[in-house]
């Protein structure tokens, strides 16, 4: 049965940097928990994962807890970006830690990190931005010069190799595709259905039709991300989550990632971004919900 969603009540003055971090985590798990989810771990299966599972990902996030409450408290302090990435990289091994070596949440760390950031130095400004926008017009060029020294990652390869946007170009840009794209599919999505669960798969199959995801360039290169991009938009085209077998449908791109050992990790991230952008209130046109 599909969860209700509820409209989360935002706390009253600055909220604080405890309650920021809550709030990722939270996003965090939704993401988790929703199926089906072509290619990724969900309480259905491991999806294309021989090295992670639930299990994993709950020790990741129980491991994070601490870092999203800091680095919202650091960006409501107006840290520089050098301050957010030490941050960062401790949180990484924090949770390589706690899952043995297992990459589960580096790109969260980065993207909703830095979004929780942003919600700190908004809340403690008593700014009306969006997030995207404040954490282009703050840390925009710091993070792209962060960039071009940094050691390099699978991401940085595979972007610089075809020449994709990345994560730090998203993040640097504002997240025009979270905000354009991902942001309006699932507020339309809970407005048509409701559900939470119906809301986030539109959300997530948004973010794979769009987004240039450097975990599937790794994995399959153009042709698999090609393949996802053109299976995800057949979905929104033909429906999406409004066609009464949208479950179905889902599910049997699921079972066709994980036959390629596809996984669109970067969209995961995209998905969990979205549910904290909307526990923060923003909106698609840009205006913070009162």
């Amino acid at each position: 049965m599909s969860r209700p969603f509820r409209t989360p009540c935002l706390p009253a003055g600055d909220g604080g940097a405890g309650q920021i971090g809550r709030a990722a985590v939270r996003a965090l798990h939704a993401e988790l928990v929703l199926a089906p989810k072509p290619g990724l771990v969900s309480p259905l299966d491991n999806g294309s994962h021989a090295d992670m599972d639930m299990a994993t990902f709950l020790r990741s996030l129980s491991a994070l807890r601490p870092y999203f409450r800091a680095i919202a408290a650091a960006g409501g302090d107006d840290a520089p970006f050098g301050d957010l990435a030490a941050l960062g990289r401790d949180a990484e091994r924090d949770m390589l830690a706690a899952t043995g070596g297992v990459n589960t949440h580096r790109g969260a760390i980065f993207c909703i990190g830095l979004l929780a950031a942003a919600s700190g130095l908004r809340r403690a400004r008593g700014l009306r931005r969006s997030l995207g926008d404040i954490v282009r017009e703050r840390w925009g060029r710091a993070i792209l010069a962060a960039g071009e020294g940094a050691p390099p990652s699978h991401g940085s390869r595979v972007a610089a190799r075809h020449g994709a946007r990345g994560a730090r170009g998203q993040a640097a840009a504002g997240f025009p595709i979270l905000y354009r794209q991902v942001l309006p599919a699932l507020t339309d999505g809970l407005a048509a259905t409701g559900s939470a669960d119906a809301a986030g798969v539109q959300a997530l199959f948004t973010a794979m039709t769009y987004l240039e995801d450097t975990n599937l360039l790794h994995r399959g290169g153009p042709a698999g991300l090609s393949f996802v991009q053109g299976e995800a938009g057949r979905f929104l085209d033909r429906g999406g989550v409004l066609r009464e077998d949208w479950r179905d449908q889902a599910l049997a791109l699921h079972r066709r990632c994980v036959a390629r050992w596809l996984s669109p990790g970067g969209s995961a991230d995209m998905l969990a971004a979205v549910w904290f952008l909307w526990s923060q209130g923003d909106r698609p046109d840009g205006i913070m919900a009162r």
